[in-house]
């Protein structure tokens, strides 16, 4: 299977035609079906690293504020406990059975446009909030042989997320933000990952990018799942409401 990040944005995605949801169904049709989907979404941050294994996990609400019918979508897919336990011995480090979240709208918002049917299996994994940079990107490099196993890889978040900048009514994206996703598009795309983990060489587009890195960590997974032979697929490449990327990528 391919690994994929996706630039998630705003839950409104999982109601609206836009080309980004657009571009994520069109992402969906050009892979193979897979046997599951591992979910690293920004939404689930923890102590630690976490992982569902509920034969059917719930569908949660982890946003406010949204008109109603956002709060209608209804996504259920079945889980995958086998795939569960099959990633949690992979990874080299202590990992927990936890089914006290859910799927949040991190995934469903995303999924519910790929796959609108539910008829692939899903699980979570936790973003590990505790741990250093460099064990994101190493986790990811440890769950790299799912994809054997046809399970797709997916890591939602945004690689530019500062709340606090964010408006709707934008036209154009702070010009920093376009500079801080232009910077990590490059150098993911020159394949110098390193650069990408020290994001802080980005310069003053890297202090204002986001204040906190729970929307740019699935990234690292992702990255760290890739291979040297993968054909690398950008898409969404854009800012949004001033202060959010959209920019996904795919890795074939």
């Amino acid at each position: 299977m391919p690994t994929l990040f996706i630039g998630h944005g705003s839950p409104m995605n999982a109601i609206e035609e836009n080309r980004y949801t657009l571009n994520w169904m069109k992402a969906a049709v050009r892979m193979p079906k897979p046997e599951a989907i591992l979910a690293i979404s920004a939404h689930w941050y923890t102590i630690g690293t976490r992982i569902m294994d509920e034969a059917v996990p719930r569908m949660i609400y982890d946003m406010y504020g949204y008109p109603e019918r956002v709060y209608r979508v209804s996504y259920q897919p079945k889980g995958a406990p086998e795939f569960a336990h099959l990633t949690q011995d992979l990874l080299k480090r202590d990992v927990k059975i936890d089914n006290s979240w859910g799927l949040d709208h991190g995934t469903w918002s995303v999924l519910c446009r790929m796959y609108p049917q539910a008829d692939i299996p899903v699980y979570q994994l936790s973003v590990h909030g505790s741990a250093n940079i460099e064990t994101h990107f190493q986790i990811g490099r440890e769950l790299g042989p799912l994809r054997e196993k046809g399970v797709l890889i997916l890591g939602s978040g945004n690689v530019v997320h500062n709340f606090s900048k964010i408006n709707i009514a934008m036209k154009e994206p702070y010009s920093w933000a376009v500079d801080f996703d232009n910077y990590i598009k490059e150098k993911i795309m020159a394949k110098q990952y390193d650069d990408v983990l020290h994001y802080e060489g980005a310069g003053k587009s890297a202090e204002l990018a986001f204040f906190t890195p729970e929307h740019f960590y699935p990234l690292l997974y992702i990255l760290g799942a890739s291979r040297d032979d993968d054909t690398l697929t950008v898409f969404n490449n854009s800012c949004t409401m001033g202060a959010m990327s959209m920019t996904s990528y795919l890795f074939e």
